[in-house]
């Protein structure tokens, strides 16, 4: 089945990057950056490594869940709407990728190996994980990383910073559950229809997609809140 194209190309990589959740990732940690005293220039480099990270993570997902989103007829998905080829998104991706690996030790050598194994994790769910009762894990590792991006930051490439205090760590990945809980409920139907069997999918179906949202909810801001207070009381670096 073919789909009218209805965008650019340009437009169409723009929407197959996700990116809403793109940006907001990008936000809070440029803004946790400036929180924890880093230089102007540094918080301009953070937003353009995570920024990067965050286009290839939106691609990655598209592309791979192309077929499943056609069968659901998803609306908004660029790839499988077929408005942009997946070998384009993918080449795209490369290209990306070849930016993101020098911005990413720019920010630092133990920094960049943190992001560049913050987005292989997230890959690792568009891939695979996304399938199975382990989904959580890929978001709680990807989340579990972000400290370390920060606590190690600096300008330029070599060692800066100190390791991230593990309350830090540990609240980071557990916010990363809470999120990958809050943004697969929409789809939890389209999911089920298609054969995925991720966490919240089976917690959902024994007790119902209205309580795991309450539950996941609370959750969520419960261990937002702490990683704020940890992070103004004991904050991010041992």
């Amino acid at each position: 089945m073919r789909f009218r194209r209805q965008h650019g190309v340009p437009l169409s990589l723009a929407l197959a990057a996700h990116p809403l959740q793109a940006l907001l990732t990008t936000l809070g940690l440029t803004v946790a950056a400036a929180l924890s005293g880093r230089a102007p220039r540094e918080w301009a480099l953070v937003a353009a490594t995570v920024l990067a990270g965050q286009v290839t993570v939106g691609w990655v997902n598209d592309v791979a869940d192309r077929h499943r989103d056609r069968q659901v007829g998803r609306q908004d998905r660029p790839v499988a709407m077929e408005w942009v080829d997946p070998g384009t998104v993918t080449f795209a991706t490369a290209c990306v990728v070849l930016l993101l690996v020098p911005l990413s030790v720019a920010n630092g050598t133990a920094a960049g190996v943190a992001y560049l194994l913050s987005v292989a994790a997230a890959w690792s769910s568009n891939l695979w994980f996304h399938r199975t009762r382990l989904s959580w894990l890929p978001w709680a590792v990807s989340f579990g990383l972000l400290p370390a991006f920060l606590s190690y930051g600096g300008w330029g490439g070599g060692l800066h910073g100190a390791p991230p205090t593990v309350a830090m760590t540990v609240l980071a990945a557990l916010l990363g559950v809470g999120v990958h809980v809050l943004t697969t409920l929409p789809d939890l139907v389209e999911d089920r229809a298609t054969g995925l069997r991720h966490l919240p999918l089976r917690v959902a179906l024994r007790i119902g997609a209205p309580r795991l949202l309450a539950i996941a909810t609370a959750y969520t801001l419960l261990v937002g809140g702490c990683l704020v207070a940890v992070a103004l009381n004991v904050g991010l670096r041992q």
